[in-house]
């Protein structure tokens, strides 16, 4: 095979991608992919013995985590971009090892995983070590189902910090968990129990990390509050700016004000509608489109220049690829990359701006409004009357439906549980999920809308905010004593920093879906069912009846 990837959910026949990326990344990429994370653990081992030392390194943590992010599915497609990526990092591990040895670690070569002695600027001899230490390079298949775990979440765990660090946030113990779990993953004496261990550990940071950045979020933009978002569309040029990242969004509306063009949010910006501070942004005048997915379509008939800031990136087609333009960890070859942003200063959006103005109107796609901002602070605001209506039986159960959306037929299941859940069952959001059902027509109890919409994956984290103050409401012991169910979705790598942050916070009977993980081994499927009691979703009459059961 020329490649081994099983990172996201729509992986090949549910085993694996082989020739090519079901997400569209070539061989090459997927390889230089793996081999940039072999070099990162490399940084790792001397990054952990610099810190038993009393010295850790913030720079190579922040590029770490820069690094994993782009290698999350669906980020970037571009081989030179990972060329130079894996030549930066050989740098900064000789940096990291010449730190720890000043800090007084002894390291001694043979006793050195070879993540940590590898070296080469040359791509063919790239390419052929890539092809040595990819996924299946460990052999036994639940060291190997445990370390992708890890590796996953940590990837997970590289976004939100990504995210938080372009706001000016950063939490220590969450940049040095890379070095620590990445050595890990580099140790072939460390046993199963002590890598399950390692795992739950990672969703305790993953928590720490959403945490992170839900402070940064609102600490800048304000607390989200309930918002009605327009989807239809005005008749002047736009711009449309899909992703995560808030601070591009901000950058991008400061220098289009008093400029005749509109911006709409796409995918995953939705949720910035809800923040105070976008609001007073008259040029912020919808979103357009749906899930990450739909993008070829929705770019398609957009007809003005659209920005991708995070994932989800799909492969342009060639009637929009002159208007596509990514930044920060996004790449594809000959699309145009707009610089990072120097300190103190915007990130230049001019060559967008000056484009748009030559464009012609985004098409009608659709029309009305769809809800947003029900973040922690808003849901919790109401929340005497959130708990008398679950006292007087108006509100029977909370799910939390969340996660990601993608292509297979087979994510219907979602849509349909929302529509056969009945109208007494309040539905929790966060995530590209919500596309699945988010401008269905399912009503109201008592005020209270049946969909409360949380955010972004990022903001899962207001999902646990708000479940853990209901259990201190209710005078419960237990996050599973709450009359709260966990239908998710998932897809990639952040995902899986959420499955195991709830897993870290005890959370027990979440159903996953539409498929079980190709990276999760029958015997750690096993520990994960017996300890937490995780299922697949089945058919949605089923899982509503046993969801509306306990």
């Amino acid at each position: 095979m020329s490649m081994y990837c099983f990172q996201c959910q729509e992986t090949m026949n549910n085993a694996g991608c082989t020739s090519v990326g079901v997400c569209g990344k070539t061989s090459d990429v997927a390889n230089l992919q793996d081999l940039l994370i072999f070099v990162l653990k490399g940084i790792a081992v001397y990054g952990q013995r610099a810190i038993e030392y009393g010295k850790s390194s913030e720079e190579a943590s922040l590029f770490i985590a820069h690094s994993l992010f782009a290698t999350i599915t669906n980020v970037n497609f571009d081989t030179n971009y990972f060329v130079k990526k894996v030549q930066e990092a050989l740098v900064i591990r000789d940096q990291v090892k010449q730190e720890a040895i000043n800090a007084g670690a002894l390291l001694h070569d043979h006793r050195l995983p070879e993540a940590a002695l590898w070296k080469s600027d040359r791509m063919d001899e790239m390419l052929q070590k890539a092809g040595q230490i990819g996924v299946l390079s460990t052999k036994d298949e639940d060291i190997r189902s445990l370390r992708e775990v890890i590796v996953y979440g940590v990837k997970g765990i590289a976004a939100y910090t990504e995210h938080a660090y372009v706001l000016g946030y950063t939490d220590p113990d969450v940049l040095q968990f890379f070095m620590k779990s990445l050595q890990a993953t580099t140790d072939d004496h460390i046993s199963v129990d002590d890598l399950v261990a390692l795992t739950l550990e990672t969703g305790t940071v993953a928590v720490k990390a959403m945490a992170l950045l839900d402070t940064a979020n609102t600490t800048l933009y304000g607390d989200p509050r309930p918002t009605t978002v327009n989807l239809g569309v005005r008749n002047r040029p736009g711009i449309l700016i899909s992703g995560h990242d808030l601070r591009d969004l901000e950058d991008l509306l400061e220098q289009t004000r008093g400029v005749p063009i509109d911006v709409y949010t796409h995918g995953e910006m939705l949720p910035a509608h809800g923040y105070p501070e976008f609001q007073k942004y008259d040029n912020l005048v919808g979103n357009y489109g749906g899930a990450w997915h739909e993008q070829q379509c929705d770019f398609e008939r957009f007809h003005g220049p659209i920005i991708l800031t995070t994932n989800c990136l799909m492969p342009p087609k060639d009637t929009y690829r002159d208007r596509l333009y990514t930044t920060g960890a996004v790449g594809f070859p000959d699309i145009p990359h707009i610089a990072d942003r120097r300190q103190g200063s915007r990130k230049d959006f001019t060559m967008i701006i000056e484009h748009a103005l030559h464009c012609d109107a985004p098409e009608l796609l659709e029309t009305g409004v769809v809800q947003a901002g029900f973040a922690h602070m808003a849901v919790l605001s109401i929340a005497d009357q959130v708990i008398e209506a679950v006292k007087s039986g108006a509100i029977r159960k909370f799910v939390v439906m969340a996660g990601c959306d993608g292509r297979q037929k087979s994510r219907q299941y979602f849509t349909d549980v929302a529509q056969t859940l009945p109208d007494d069952v309040v539905i929790l959001t966060a995530g590209c999920a919500k596309y699945r059902y988010n401008k269905l027509e399912l009503g109201h109890i008592g005020g209270i809308p049946r969909v409360l919409d949380a955010g972004q994956c990022n903001d899962s984290y207001s999902l646990v905010v708000i479940a853990q103050a209901l259990v201190q409401a209710f005078g419960l012991h237990d996050i599973n004593e709450l009359p709260l169910a966990f239908d998710l979705g998932w897809y990639e790598q952040k995902a899986v920093a959420v499955l195991l942050a709830l897993l870290s916070l005890g959370v027990k009977g979440i159903r996953l879906g539409p498929t079980l993980p190709a990276f999760v081994s029958s015997n750690v499927l096993k520990v994960l069912v017996e300890n937490f009691s995780i299922k697949p979703t089945t058919t949605a009459d089923a899982d509503v009846e046993a969801i509306l059961a306990v």
